[in-house]
């Protein structure tokens, strides 16, 4: 098995697809998604309609915030309000990211579901607050795998204000791959879902 039907069998993909990405470089090349796959046919009130509901569903995002050196991310439940247009995440008091989001606001949501092929980002302006009632209001059962209580002192909140995000909507894992087959055999491109880029 070559390194290219390894990855493809780890990303869930059938072993029938293996006859056809052996053909050639340029059919291999086909499985790519790139822009040109990828089409908008929603609003940009579709778009973001539908960013908020993905990344309300998907829960745990990847974290980015900038050390002011290289960029660091961490995955962190994400509660998700688009009425109050904000994305809030409790976290520790001492922890380093609190610090990084003090030099540089501007950080990074990334959620993804692998198994149906959506993707969100969400970029923002955060800042760490130590709101007692907000705190309270945003805690969840979950939470005592890190706290005692919402009353812990060592509890932040980290609000972001979210200014523009991107999705990637794809068909699920079947109705991708059987349009991906589809394109390696016709040599057509296959239309693999939404992608949109709007201000929050």
């Amino acid at each position: 098995m070559s390194v290219q039907q390894q990855r493809l069998e780890v990303r869930g993909y059938v072993p029938e697809l293996f006859s056809y990405l052996s053909v050639n470089e340029g059919t291999r090349k086909k499985f790519s998604m790139s822009k040109d796959q990828q089409t908008n046919h929603l609003s940009a009130s579709e778009a973001a309609t539908r960013i908020w509901e993905l990344a309300r569903k998907i829960d745990i995002c990847m974290f980015t915030s900038w050390d002011g050196r290289v960029a660091r991310a961490r995955p962190l439940s994400a509660r998700v309000s688009r009425e109050e247009h904000a994305i809030y995440f409790l976290v520790d008091s001492d922890g380093v990211k609190n610090a990084q989001i003090e030099n540089e606001p501007i950080v990074t949501l990334d959620w993804a579901d692998n198994s149906a092929y959506k993707y969100v980002t969400i970029s923002g302006k955060a800042s760490v607050k130590n709101d007692r009632a907000l705190i309270t209001r945003l805690w969840e059962t979950t939470d005592k795998a890190w706290w005692d209580d919402s009353s812990d002192p060592a509890i932040r909140v980290i609000v972001v204000q979210p200014t523009e995000g991107e999705l990637w909507d794809s068909p699920n894992k079947l109705v991708a791959t059987a349009k991906m087959v589809a394109a390696a055999v016709t040599g057509a491109k296959s239309d693999m879902g939404e992608n949109a880029k709007v201000k929050l």
